[in-house]
């Protein structure tokens, strides 16, 4: 099969997160059992022309313009993506839409449908009942219409249907499919200094000033423990500067700033245990990915991942409060045996369970 897919955003910096990260891995699995794969999407920040290629997969990547410019990545648009897509549409069997409400992939979808191509929308937790005032006008024109259409849409979660059939009225076909991530590389040993890791964007769901918060109380107990942010700013940058100067630890809580997304595995192959003290995150990708190389992972209860988390004994579910963060993170750092030991089922569990492979046997299925 000609299969493409259609990202809001791809950045050096991997600004856009899970929704970018996941249709790479998709199509690369995808390439990997023979099919000819493409990635499409908005870009900004590259110093000079966009990479045709990302990880082995080709793009063809379009600037972004920012037309709701208080709307954030909802308020990006890409009319060369959208006559690119519109134009190509023929060129591919199904075209693989990573939709949220925005202006790059909801008319690029509808475009192509338009057209008569066959589409498959994946929404990652982004589109839901809303009372954003842009919602109700953006779903009565264009995400409803897109999403009816669609040959199939596909959710993470129960949560995440029934948001769906809501919007919907209950007219898309709507199918469950599971993030899954590339088998990570277990490195032989952790580092001689125990490293806690936050990887997410700093955005104020994310509550990376909660880490701060925990890391600077653990940094008096365990004085030989590191704690590292790394994460584009999203708005919260400022208030972990300050929370990391309060601390009076800045040698050992330390926020890196952004990383390329293919920079992630091997930072997260340098840490100990990994930490989203985020709530309300329906999917979050950089969870399986530290559970793919073998981190013990720390999530509160409103994360989707949380079952699979407990299930698989992989890591602490916690409540939303500050000293369930600290005591998760004082255990964890205290009984490195235990924490290599959970780290291993992690493993294990998205080697079984979120393997790309069998995925992509999923998606082959689903774009019939």
């Amino acid at each position: 099969m000609r299969i493409l897919g259609v990202v809001t955003l791809v950045s050096p910096d991997g600004e856009y997160g899970g929704p970018t990260r996941v249709a790479l891995n998709q199509l690369a699995a995808l390439r990997d059992l023979g099919h000819d794969v493409v990635l499409a999407g908005g870009q900004r920040g590259f110093p000079g022309p966009p990479p045709v290629k990302l990880e082995g997969v080709r793009t063809r990547l379009f600037p972004v313009m920012s037309a709701l410019p208080r709307a954030g990545f909802a308020g990006l648009a890409s009319p060369r993506l959208w006559r690119a897509v519109h134009r190509h549409r023929h060129e591919f069997d199904v075209i693989h839409v990573h939709a949220a409400r925005d202006l790059v992939t909801l008319p690029a979808a509808y475009l192509a449908q338009r057209g008569g191509a066959r589409v498959v929308l994946q929404t990652h937790g982004m589109i839901d009942p809303s009372s954003n005032p842009l919602a109700g006008p953006l779903d009565a024109v264009l995400t409803r219409r897109v999403l009816k259409s669609a040959h199939a849409v596909a959710y993470l979660s129960e949560v995440e249907r029934a948001g769906l059939r809501e919007v919907t009225r209950g007219a898309a076909r709507l199918v469950e499919l599971p993030n899954g991530v590339p088998e990570g590389k277990f490195p032989s040993s952790r580092p001689d200094v125990p490293h806690v890791l936050y990887l997410a964007r700093l955005a104020k769901r994310k509550r990376p000033v909660h880490f701060v918060q925990a890391a600077t109380v653990l940094a008096q107990e365990f004085p030989e423990v590191r704690f590292t942010l790394i994460g584009p700013d999203e708005g919260e940058g400022a208030s972990v500067r300050a929370a990391i100067l309060r601390s009076g630890y800045s040698d050992r809580i330390r926020w890196e700033g952004a990383v390329s997304m293919s920079e992630t595995a091997s930072r997260m192959q340098e840490a100990s245990i990994y930490v989203l003290p985020s709530v309300d995150e329906p999917y979050p990708m950089s969870v399986l990915e530290a559970m793919s190389v073998g981190l013990p992972v720390i999530v509160t209860e409103t994360c989707g991942l949380a079952s699979f988390v407990a299930e698989s004994d992989a890591g602490t579910v916690i409540g939303s409060s500050l000293s369930d963060l600290i005591e998760s993170m004082r255990g964890l750092i205290a009984d490195p045996d235990r924490a290599r030991a959970t780290g291993e089922r992690g493993r294990q569990a998205v080697r079984e369970k979120r393997s790309m492979a069998a995925i992509a046997r999923q998606l082959e299925q689903l774009y019939l």
